[in-house]
């Protein structure tokens, strides 16, 4: 087994809401292997006394759960009778409690009262009312993550109506791809945006983007210039009037949120999701699995289009108060990287939990920079990390770096994603952390490992599956068609079970390892390898600053491949035949033989979403004569070029 990291102490663990969930149920705190197997099978108690403990706010109804038994997944229904609203759920403290905080990179620092902020989400609201929309109305906003961001949003569910956002680093046709689809009635459109340094006007675009907007009655600029559109245009501060705060309730599978697949592979799939399932789902991750109280203060490094910008808001169900982080998380300094941004909101907020990328953390290892010995981390009783597994080395380098002298931080690595608008796999506030695991399976999640013969495994890796059905499973696809692409992502490969889309290997303690995405595993002699397990190696070289792996046919038979390792150096630092000789020898140590790249090539960049994520088809495709279909989606499409002559170029 993994060795272990971090263990909790008992007395921080009888302090947990966890602790009194488990032995409300009968359970020792310790045993979370028997508490899921019985959230799992038990599903209607389980979400019933959830909906209890976390205090929902909403009529219940008499049904927590309503089993189809021929559709078994995606007939099955939560808490039919009840009815409820996200935004209602969330603005859980009234008066001078500090609600929000928003600071950016520049060190602009705001407070934002409860009180504030209820009158803010009343305004708003009264306003999408004189505009006209109703239940099931879309609005859509381009923010950065800022107040009006979180404002929008609270007030859009108020109304009972549908939220959806894209970030303004999206370029014009990326924005009209996901938000078009959906055809707001309101769209909220930001004008200036900060990052790394410089405002950067975006009133060409929005005005473009709202133009295009069919179905649109009205366009509210945030920020400052000329906006034109169609239809009238009002500002920010002028948009509705004074008004008491009210709340629609609807019903629990009403839905609440338009979010967006990457789109790499052709136009972004829009997934619809519901009201009540995400907000209980949300309530059960923050409460029970990361420990948040009320009083806590939580950041989550992201932009307004990732579904972590929804995890972070969830956080309010909990009294937490949440950071809103706006520009970049590190900035060039000199000939160098100035780290510091996120780590000065860690010491003046006093954060109690931080959620962050790996990538991030492998860019303040290679940069150099030691959060613990310039910054006061002490108020960090959690960090949570999101995007990509975590290499096992960065486990190390967090507690030695970021923990503080003397502390007692724990850790969860978290995986999930925009499908679920939660977790499958997740911390446990009881459990110890073991190096390169994710903790455990989330409360009522049926997660198993299915390997080809379609049989649930331990100790060997396959494909995560979740067998059992839960409440954030999205209500369907927006458009045509929906319902049936909605079934063929997720149920077409294993009937009325969900196929998550991730190679995994559980683990007998009950703690899991992430291997990557199946679509994109790598099959060199017929053996399966997972695109992370590469990629931890290669992120403990400092040489490096990023990598990208796929696989290319082999030339004498195109039915096997070979490994391809693309390199993209740290400033300052060359490829040589020495450094390609080290890396392949800690594969071959760390990995297995198999996992030796063929090719080794240096490359100027790797190819990325827009949300940040590493697009290892987009590279293949392009160095073995394909196409990337809809390059919008990129954030450095331009990249692409180079991997359609890598052919052309000597390997290392």
């Amino acid at each position: 087994m993994s060795e272990i990291v971090w263990t909790p102490s008992q007395a921080r663990i009888d302090e947990t809401a966890y602790a009194c969930f488990a032995r409300d149920l009968g359970f020792d705190p310790s045993d979370y292997a028997g508490l899921h197997a019985w959230s799992v099978a038990d599903l209607g108690r389980f979400w019933s006394h959830l909906w209890d403990v976390a205090g929902v706010i909403g009529d219940k109804g008499d049904v927590a759960f309503a089993p189809d038994s021929a559709h078994w997944m995606t007939g099955a229904r939560f808490f039919p009778e009840a009815r409820i609203n996200f935004a209602e759920n969330m603005m859980r403290l009234d008066g001078d409690a500090i609600a929000v905080i928003e600071t950016d990179e520049a060190g602009h620092r705001r407070e934002v009262t409860a009180a504030t902020l209820r009158a803010e989400v009343a305004r708003v609201a009264q306003g999408l009312r004189d505009a006209g929309v109703t239940e099931g109305d879309r609005v859509a906003t381009v923010l950065p993550n800022r107040l009006e961001s979180l404002v929008t949003m609270l007030a859009t569910s108020a109304v009972g109506a549908v939220w959806t956002s894209c970030s303004p680093d999206f370029g014009t046709a990326a924005i009209l791809d996901r938000i078009g689809q959906v055809e707001p009635k309101v769209f909220f459109a930001g004008t200036q945006v900060l990052y790394g340094g410089k405002t950067l006007d975006l009133t060409g675009r929005m005005s473009e983007i709202a133009t295009q907007l069919a179905h649109l009655t009205t366009v509210v600029q945030v920020g400052d210039g000329a906006l034109s559109a169609n239809v009238p245009v009002v500002g920010y501060g002028d948009f509705g009037a004074a008004a008491d705060l009210t709340f629609t309730r609807v019903p629990f599978d009403a839905p609440a949120f338009v979010l967006y697949t990457s789109g790499t592979t052709g136009k972004p799939k829009a997934i619809v999701h519901r009201t009540g399932g995400p907000t209980l789902n949300l309530m059960k991750e923050h409460l029970l699995h990361s420990d948040m109280r009320k009083g806590d203060r939580f950041m989550w490094y992201t932009n307004t289009a990732w579904m972590m910008y929804h995890w972070l808001v969830g956080a309010m169900s909990c009294g937490t108060t949440i950071v809103l982080y706006d520009g970049a998380p590190v900035l060039k300094a000199g000939d160098g990287l100035d780290g510091s941004p996120l780590w000065k909101v860690v010491e003046r907020e006093n954060l109690t939990h931080l959620g962050i990328s790996p990538k991030y953390l492998a860019t303040l290892s290679s940069a150099g920079f030691v959060p613990n010995a310039n910054y006061d981390t002490s108020s960090l009783r959690w960090m949570l990390a999101a995007g990509s597994p975590m290499a096992p080395w960065q486990y190390d380098w967090m507690y030695d770096n970021v923990q503080a002298k003397g502390g007692d931080m724990g850790f969860a690595s978290i995986s999930g994603g925009t499908e679920l608008l939660g977790c499958f796999l997740i911390g446990c506030p009881a459990l110890p952390l073991r190096k390169g695991t994710l903790t455990a399976k989330g409360l009522g999640m049926a997660v198993q490992v299915l390997d080809d013969r379609g049989v649930g495994v331990i100790g060997r890796d396959g494909e995560l599956t979740c067998t059992e059905p839960f409440p954030s499973m999205p209500r369907t696809f927006w458009g045509e068609g929906g319902d049936q692409r909605y079934h063929d992502a997720y149920f077409a490969d294993r009937a009325e079970i969900w196929t998550h889309g991730d190679r995994a290997t559980l683990n007998p303690d009950g703690s899991a390892v992430i291997h990557g995405r199946s679509d994109f595993t790598l099959n060199p002699g017929g053996v399966r390898i997972g695109t992370a397990d590469i990629y931890n190696v290669c992120d403990g070289f400092a040489e490096l600053d990023d990598c990208v792996v796929f696989g290319r046919p082999l030339a004498d038979d195109p039915t096997d491949e070979e490994i391809v390792l693309c390199l993209k150096m740290a400033e300052g630092q060359a490829a040589t035949a020495d450094l390609a000789k080290s890396i392949r020898t800690a594969l071959r140590t760390a990995c297995s033989p198999r996992h030796v790249p063929a090719a080794i090539y240096v490359v100027a960049d790797v190819p990325y979403t827009i949300n940040g994520k590493r697009v290892e088809g987009a590279a293949k495709a392009m160095a073995t004569g394909g196409e990337v279909k809809n390059q919008a989606s990129l954030a450095n499409a331009g990249c692409l070029q180079e991997y359609a002559t890598l052919g052309q170029k000597a390997a290392l």
